[in-house]
């Protein structure tokens, strides 16, 4: 009987240690994500009275110091937006009178069509630019598949074939291509503004036209706390978007701006993926390094904080008091492989 205890205790040992390892794995994400909402961020370095150097002029009615948690401004002088800053009914009324238009560019290839472009749409149609003219430009690689939407007043869909391609990589890359000759073709002639977001999300609260600008960039909801050593940068020499350091870490799931400035950075980025193309590499996150190298050198005029794509994943945030755009549920094994 003696002979069997040591067996009997270290079974006991292996019976503790593997709840204990996957308990740690289990909960040791969300620690981090915890810990890393603890860490503070940078902030606006402008003293009360001045004014900001970039961004409309109606962003001069922001309040920059109506939150001292979070950043409210960039040293280049571009606001950083945040719920509590600006009042929705100044934005509004000053777009109303220039007679604002705004362009919101999706892609719903494959499976992407089926499984988020329809909430997509409709929740779009609650919360996006509010009480102004939008056209959603749906890229799509079966049109026909594509389902009506109660729009409002004021609102229309266009429906554009694109190249169905066999690695959503290349759908994610190629689309800077397709939104810069769309630019040209058509939206330049009928709108002031474009928006282009990723069609895996839902828009849960106002986004609204305080967001617009000449350049509006997004902080990515998993790095906007991380210090900057920690930014996934593409640090490969022989790729175009290589970066050794940068001032935030854009997510390519938002950006906008006038059509302009929205032309300018989709054709830079388009430019650098051929080039990567032409030089057999492959940018670390595809168009999203190629966005965050372009934006490193042609600052944005405008910041979107991550209450504009938010991950619920992420867990509680004391900073982040309204989520206006969320990540919808993913299953990439299913959806990125081509219907």
């Amino acid at each position: 009987m003696m002979r069997w205890f040591p067996k009997a205790r270290q079974l006991f040992v292996y019976a503790l240690f593997i709840p204990a390892v996957l308990f740690i794995a289990y909960i040791g994400p969300s620690l981090v994500r915890f810990l890393e909402g603890l860490i503070p961020m940078d902030k606006c370095p402008l003293l009360p009275g001045q004014t900001l150097r970039h961004g409309e002029s109606v962003d001069n009615s922001l309040d920059l110091w109506s939150r001292n948690d979070v950043q409210t401004c960039t040293y280049w002088g571009a606001p950083v937006m945040w719920d509590g800053m600006f009042d929705p009914k100044v934005y509004d009324s000053v777009h109303r009178e220039k007679g604002t238009s705004v362009a919101l560019t999706v892609f719903a290839v494959g499976r992407y069509l089926d499984a988020y472009l329809l909430e997509f749409l409709r929740s779009a149609e609650q919360h996006f630019m509010p009480g102004l003219p939008v056209t959603y430009y749906v890229f799509t690689d079966s049109p026909e598949r594509v389902s009506e939407v109660l729009l409002g007043p004021n609102r229309g869909v266009e429906v554009l074939r694109v190249q169905k391609h066999h690695r959503w990589q290349d759908v994610s890359m190629m689309r800077m291509k397709s939104i810069t000759e769309t630019i040209d073709r058509l939206i330049r002639h009928r709108h002031q503004y474009v928006f282009c977001l990723d069609v895996d999300q839902v828009f849960m609260d106002r986004f609204g036209s305080e967001a617009l600008g000449d350049s509006v960039a997004l902080l990515h909801a998993f790095f906007y706390h991380r210090p900057k050593v920690l930014y996934t940068y593409d640090t490969n020499p022989k790729s175009a978007a290589y970066m050794e350091t940068g001032d935030f870490y854009y997510h390519a799931a938002v950006f906008g701006g006038s059509w302009q400035s929205v032309r300018n950075l989709t054709e830079g980025c388009y430019r650098g993926i051929v080039e990567d193309k032409r030089n057999q590499v492959e940018a670390l996150w595809q168009d999203e390094s190629h966005l965050n190298k372009y934006l490193w050198l042609h600052k944005p005029s405008k910041v979107l904080s991550p209450e504009y794509c938010w991950a619920r994943g992420i867990g509680y945030r004391s900073d982040i008091q309204v989520t206006r755009l969320i990540w919808a549920e993913k299953n990439y094994g299913m959806l990125r492989y081509p219907a």
